[in-house]
């Protein structure tokens, strides 16, 4: 009897094996299939990625028929390689100072964005987009629109901008591609999220609008913005939107007006961005909007008409949460670039007395004053 027992408390015990086992087949079996689903939509994905970037015209394209975007990838391979064995002169030049911008900007521990945002600020600080003159300075070829020529001269166009930007992060070891249309061009680039974003430094530079155009997606760069969607992938990342990393929670849109005034009486350009500590209303955007507006009538009106104000949107990863970025501006000050006026007084004496003038008629002689407008693209 004891044995019958036994028996047959193994044999439930079997049974009860066979069918958890059986059960935890069915699961493991649901979640390979699930696995090797997603595997698949990221190969596929990447296939379609890699595609269009294959028949997507980057290097060679001429913007504004003037301004070649020209290949860096040996400058990069150099880099990563340590070896610079077959780079030219000129290429080599250009590595020495990439590499010793690195070095300086760079720090061991950084993930990819800190080392993003580590050039971006580098760039936006150090690289100018230069200023209308009426004689031509002579310079290299290539020196505002190539790496090579815009860390030597520290000016640049945009695509100078993007193609030294772009250099850096290949350096880095991150994916870089230059979006470009017929008279502009800027950054995507790939961060380790697997998500695109875009960057124009070149814009935030001629704006003064610093992390303005600093990791963007599709959505927000299509204001101000326009380029073949179809011919890129899609940027849809947020994760490494700056607003996202860098934004200061306030109770509510009414408290914004305060803190920017705050930032004016320090009379530099800023760039802030905050979020709230609840969700906004379709009434806090329109409300939003008139108190931007506003504020750059009140700077008009008490003397600080100096700076320009803008706003953004941006998207959070919570469906329904948005971040305000506001951008203060600075003119720059064209007094600090004039002759003092003695100089022009005596100038105007000369160029009167050589034409039979009286040297009341003439002008100050500064850029704008009878200079042929420069209808150069300024990409």
């Amino acid at each position: 009897m004891k044995n019958k027992l036994i028996v047959a408390l193994l044999s439930i015990a079997l049974a009860g094996s066979l069918a958890l086992s059986g059960s935890l087949m069915y699961v493991n079996v649901h979640q390979n299939k699930k696995v090797n689903k997603y595997i698949a939509d990221q190969l596929e994905r990447q296939a379609k990625e890699e595609e269009k970037l294959n028949n997507y015209q980057e290097d060679g394209y001429k913007v504004g028929e003037q301004y070649e975007i020209r290949s860096t990838k040996d400058i990069s391979d150099a880099y990563k390689s340590g070896d610079e064995s077959k780079l030219s002169d000129a290429d080599k030049k250009t590595l020495k100072i990439a590499k010793d911008v690195l070095k300086s900007v760079i720090k061991d521990g950084m993930t990819n964005y800190e080392k993003e945002q580590a050039v971006y600020e580098w760039m936006y600080k150090n690289i100018g987009h230069g200023a209308s003159t009426t004689i031509t300075m002579p310079t290299a070829t290539g020196s505002d629109f190539t790496p090579g020529g815009v860390l030597v001269s520290h000016q640049a166009v945009c695509v100078g901008y993007a193609t030294t930007f772009r250099m850096f992060m290949n350096m880095l070891g991150m994916e870089c591609h230059i979006v470009h249309n017929e008279y502009h061009s800027w950054d995507l680039l790939k961060l380790d999220d697997g998500k695109w974003y875009h960057t124009d430094i070149y814009t935030d530079v001629s704006g003064h609008t610093e992390y303005q155009n600093f990791n963007m997606t599709d959505a927000q760069c299509t204001t101000g913005h326009d380029w073949d969607t179809a011919a890129l992938p899609a940027a849809n990342g947020v994760k490494y939107s700056y607003a996202v990393q860098n934004n200061k929670k306030i109770k509510d849109i009414f408290a914004v007006p305060g803190k920017i005034k705050k930032l004016l009486d320090k009379d530099k350009p800023a760039s802030v961005f905050y979020s709230f500590d609840h969700k906004l209303s379709d009434q806090d955007l329109k409300v939003a909007d008139v108190l931007v507006a506003q504020m750059g009538n009140a700077m008009s009106s008490t003397g600080l008409d100096r700076f320009s104000i803008s706003a953004s949107w941006y998207n959070t990863e919570t469906e329904g949460e948005y971040i305000l970025g506001v951008f203060l501006g600075k003119y720059e000050d064209e007094s600090k670039n004039s002759l003092d006026p003695k100089m022009t007084k005596k100038i105007n004496e000369i160029v009167a007395k050589a034409f039979g003038l009286d040297p009341s008629v003439l002008g100050t002689g500064m850029p704008g004053e009878g200079d042929v407008e420069d209808n150069k693209p300024n990409g």
